[in-house]
C-alpha cells in the first residue's frame, strides 16, 4: 500500500482523487493551497493550507511516510511546483506532475501571445475598450498600469484588495463555462477584447471558441517554464504511475 500525496486545486486533481477513492493499494489524501475560499472538496481526507515551503513540505512527506506525490496544481502555481520539486527531491520521494496540454491557436484566433501580466496589461493599450479578464483575483492589479480601460473581472471570489481601476465589474463564477454562455456575457457586455491564461483543460475553452466567433482579440499569458518534473496527462496516467510506484 503506498501513500500518496496530491496537490489539487484543479479538475484533474478532482478526478484523480475520484478515482483512488476506495482504492485497494493506494492510500491518497489531497492538499488544498486554501486561495479558493469555498473550494470543491474531493471524496479523499484533505488538508488546507500552506505547508511552510519546501522545509516543511519535505518534513510533512517524511512524518506521513509519503511514498508518492502528484503535482496536479494549476499550470500557472508556480511556487507551489517548485517547492514540490525541491521538497520531493530532498525527502527522496517520486513526483509527477499531472497537466493537461497547453492551447494552441487556430484558424481564426486573433492571438497576442505575452510572458506574464505586466505585458497582458500594456498589450491593451492598442486593443478595445471593454476588457474581459478571465485570469482569476490574484494578479488582477497588474492591470493599473493600464487603468483608462472598462475591465469586467471574472473570478471564483473577489479580488483582495480591489485593484484600483475606475471602472470595473466583477463576475463571481466557477466554470465550467458554455460557448452560449460565454457568447451572450461578451455580447451583452460589449466586451472587445480579453485576457487570459493558457490554462488548457476544458472548464473554461468555450470562452476561446466565444472570442474566435466573434473576431476579438485574446491576450494569452503563456505558462511559466516548468521545473524538469517528468508530467502525466490523464488520470489513468497517474493511477497507473502510482500502481507502478506501491
Amino acid at each position: 500500500m503506498v501513500k500518496a500525496l496530491i496537490l489539487g486545486g484543479t479538475t484533474e486533481a478532482t478526478a484523480l482523487a475520484k478515482r483512488l477513492a476506495g482504492h485497494p493499494g493506494i492510500d491518497a489524501r489531497v492538499s488544498l493551497a486554501g486561495r479558493t475560499k469555498n473550494p470543491v472538496l474531493p471524496p479523499l481526507p484533505t488538508r488546507i493550507g500552506g505547508f511552510g515551503g519546501v522545509e516543511g513540505l519535505a518534513g510533512y512527506l517524511r512524518a506521513e511516510g509519503i511514498g508518492a506525490v502528484i503535482d496536479a496544481t494549476h499550470p500557472f502555481a508556480a511556487q507551489i511546483s517548485a517547492n514540490a520539486a525541491a521538497a520531493c527531491a530532498l525527502a527522496g520521494v517520486p513526483l509527477r506532475v499531472l497537466t493537461r496540454p497547453a492551447w494552441v491557436a487556430g484558424p481564426g484566433d486573433r492571438w497576442v501571445g505575452v510572458p506574464d501580466m505586466a505585458a497582458a496589461a500594456l498589450a491593451l493599450r492598442d486593443l478595445g475598450d471593454t476588457v474581459f479578464l478571465t485570469i482569476g483575483r490574484q494578479e488582477v492589479a497588474a492591470f493599473e498600469a493600464t487603468p483608462d480601460k472598462r475591465y469586467l473581472i471574472r473570478a471564483v471570489d473577489p479580488p483582495e484588495p480591489l485593484p484600483a481601476l475606475p471602472r470595473m465589474s466583477l463576475i463571481l463564477d466557477r466554470g465550467p463555462f458554455t460557448v452560449e454562455g460565454e457568447l451572450a456575457l461578451m455580447r451583452g457586455q460589449g466586451v472587445e477584447a480579453i485576457v487570459s491564461k493558457n490554462s488548457g483543460g476544458r472548464a473554461t475553452d468555450a470562452k476561446l471558441e466565444a472570442a474566435r466567433a466573434l473576431g476579438l482579440p485574446v491576450v494569452m499569458v503563456e505558462r511559466p517554464a516548468g521545473n524538469g518534473v517528468a508530467e502525466l496527462h490523464g488520470v489513468d496516467a497517474a493511477v497507473g504511475w502510482l500502481e507502478g510506484v506501491g
